[in-house]
């Protein structure tokens, strides 16, 4: 592969995934590099596929984020291949954080966090995850927590 069709991908271990993407043309901005909002997107999709691995897809509509952060280190131009390695790096009683990292083909293209919260549709507040979350993810309960 060229520069250009190339990524560095970090394996795959534990609690993570990693997908291949290729940056698109409408992925990128008028400075023909990626625009600041396809990073959060890639990190979406790299979500719902560690979410379906772990036959979580029913999650969906019930974690809302509460917040996120990205941390830009590279650009990324048309045609590149990107993977997105997207972690769980922390379990709390109600809320979940996701670490990410986008490589590119000259390195880590950006990085960051993203924290959803349990919720289900008619609560009015998070609520606790349920049994089959947390078993998926090999969480147990901590009593006092």
């Amino acid at each position: 592969m060229t520069t250009s069709e190339s990524a560095d991908c970090p394996p795959l271990a534990g609690l993570e995934t990693t997908i291949e993407r290729r940056v698109e043309w409408h992925d990128t901005d008028a400075s023909g590099h990626q625009h600041n909002s396809v990073v959060l997107r890639w990190a979406e999709e790299a979500e719902a596929d560690l979410l379906r691995g772990k036959g979580l897809a029913w999650l969906f509509g019930r974690t809302p984020r509460v917040r996120h952060e990205v941390n830009y280190r590279g650009r990324l131009w048309f045609g590149d291949v990107v993977c997105v390695t997207f972690r769980v790096t922390r379990f709390g009683r109600t809320s979940l954080t996701f670490g990410f990292e986008v490589h590119g083909p000259h390195g880590i293209a950006a990085d960051g966090a993203v924290v959803v919260v349990h919720a289900e549709p008619d609560a009015p507040a998070a609520t606790p995850w349920p049994d089959e979350v947390r078993a998926a993810f090999a969480v147990q309960e901590v009593p006092g927590s």
